[in-house]
């Protein structure tokens, strides 16, 4: 068996996803491209400016696959927000992962942590947008088979005519849930145990912040609409039409309201850490 780490470079002044409807089509275009590939997927997670996966198949598929995704989904994102395209040129970079010592749990812990390291939330299996609540997890979730739906009903869910299995589950919410599809015994029985997977997950390179440290900041989608929102109700224009001055004057106000860092600023506004650099330190 061989085993390939899928990264996305994280984009600076873009988000992948910018709401839950984009994050729910990121996931059934997982499923689709899983269909149609037959990759193993061992874990997974999508978050606001880049992606990451662990595969179990050969270079040509993972390659093939990171391919496949980024264009149904770079697809869909043009169709809705317009502009340039987007991920054809968001740089991957593909490593295989040896099955040697712990290097397999060490990935996909790294995976698995991306949502704590960010603040998003303080555990893994919180966060809904990847394989965060998959593994020695009792808990059931509300879904309904995808042999339920018409045909019509399939393609409006997925956004593609490809088929899926009739078995695969879809959650209430209205995304092909990845219990359907990843490898969920193979990774159960590579940690052996909730409490060896724990340690991995504490201990992971992604996540070395304590569970006691400061509460989770605002996710990159909420930013995003109360950003929009105090440029309407105090500004009363949209960003690119303010002057220098109420530009830095709205940055400053979005950073002492919110309490957020530059890089995050750069990604909801669109503009490079050099422009925010500047706007900041206007007196």
């Amino acid at each position: 068996m061989r085993f390939f780490f899928i990264s996305t470079k994280h984009l600076e002044q873009r988000l992948w996803f910018k709401d839950s409807e984009d994050f729910k089509t990121g996931m059934n275009y997982v499923a689709v491209v899983v269909a149609m590939t037959g990759v193993n997927v061992l874990a997974f997670i999508l978050m606001s400016n880049h992606v990451h996966f662990l595969l179990e198949c050969s270079r040509e598929n993972a390659e093939r696959f990171i391919v496949l995704y980024k264009t149904l989904y770079g697809r869909y994102y043009r169709k809705k927000y317009g502009g340039q395209k987007l991920l054809r040129h968001n740089e991957v970079d593909i490593q295989e992962v040896t099955g040697a010592g712990e290097a397999l749990e060490r990935v996909i812990a790294y995976i698995q942590q991306n949502c704590v390291a960010a603040r998003i939330c303080l555990y893994c299996s919180d966060y809904p947008w990847g394989t965060g609540s998959c593994f020695f997890n009792m808990r059931q979730v509300s879904s309904y088979k995808v042999g339920d739906l018409s045909a019509r009903g399939r393609i409006r869910l997925l956004k593609s005519t490809v088929a899926i299995p009739d078995s695969w589950l879809v959650s209430d919410q209205g995304y092909v849930l990845p219990e359907s599809y990843v490898c969920r015994d193979f990774v159960e029985k590579l940690f052996r145990a909730p409490t060896r997977m724990d340690y991995f997950l504490k201990n992971s390179s992604k996540a070395r912040c304590s569970l006691e440290q400061a509460s989770p900041s605002f996710r990159d989608q909420v930013l995003l609409e109360a950003a929009k929102d105090l440029a309407a109700s105090v500004f009363h224009k949209q960003f690119g039409a303010m002057t220098d001055i109420e530009k830095s004057d709205y940055i400053k106000s979005i950073r002492w309201r919110f309490s957020t860092d530059i890089n995050q600023i750069c990604r909801i506004l669109g503009i490079s850490y050099q422009e925010a650099s500047g706007l900041l330190d206007k007196v």
